[in-house]
């Protein structure tokens, strides 16, 4: 399995960049150069996942891409943008309070 192998996936997704999102860190060609660069490095972790995995994921800060086991030999193939707005804050609001996991071992 190659990179060429998802061409028309990597052709749909800049096509799709291109056209409706909006980056200020990345020109349609840049975006093009890291979606195969991402693209190698799922291959690269499909390929070598343990026993009963079934995905092969990469990502950076503005794409993800995930390789699946299907029924047929050639994994099934996701790309998805991860947007976000720059504008946006990461407080909470005050009615909410952060969750913080407790430990399930009791003490005794």
């Amino acid at each position: 399995m190659t990179i060429d192998s998802f061409k028309r996936e990597i052709a749909a997704a800049v096509k799709t960049y291109d056209k409706f999102v909006v980056c200020l860190d990345k020109t349609p060609e840049d975006f093009e150069v890291s979606l195969v660069s991402l693209m190698g490095k799922a291959i690269m972790a499909y390929e070598s996942r343990g026993a009963g995995l079934r995905h092969g994921i990469a990502l950076d800060n503005q794409m993800t891409i995930i390789l699946s086991q299907g029924d047929d030999e050639r994994p099934l193939c996701g790309i998805y943008f991860n947007l976000h707005s720059p504008y946006q804050k990461n407080a909470l609001p005050k009615t909410v309070k952060a969750f913080t996991e407790k430990s399930q071992k009791k003490e005794g």
